[in-house]
């Protein structure tokens, strides 16, 4: 890993899509143990991976892993905090304060 500089990688993965009433998903998992950093970027090989409704489909896949420069990689965790940070701002109470008539005419 450079200060400066990118590299990459293949490894073969599993991509797994389910299209049902109780689940709506889809995963990549890399077959040869790799890890995803900070700033890394994932390129999954072939036509996209479609699952019929109700099924679930795994599909044996290859995929380039794009490495992060370390430069790249502090930034991504510095400004992912602070995104983090915008979802704190928010509270979730029961209270609920009144703002006007909800339309009706007094």
């Amino acid at each position: 890993m450079g200060l400066l500089t990118r590299y990459t990688e293949t490894a073969p993965c599993t991509v797994e899509v389910v299209h049902k009433f109780e689940e709506l998903s889809a995963h990549v998992r890399l077959d040869n143990g790799a890890t995803i950093n900070p700033g890394d970027s994932v390129l999954v090989h072939g036509t996209p991976v479609m699952a019929p409704w109700g099924e679930a489909v795994s599909e044996q896949r290859m995929a380039t892993i794009t490495r992060a420069s370390l430069i790249e990689r502090l930034w991504t965790r510095l400004t992912g905090d602070m995104e983090f940070m915008e979802l704190c701002e928010f509270s979730f109470s029961d209270e609920t304060r009144a703002t006007g008539t909800g339309g009706i005419a007094a």
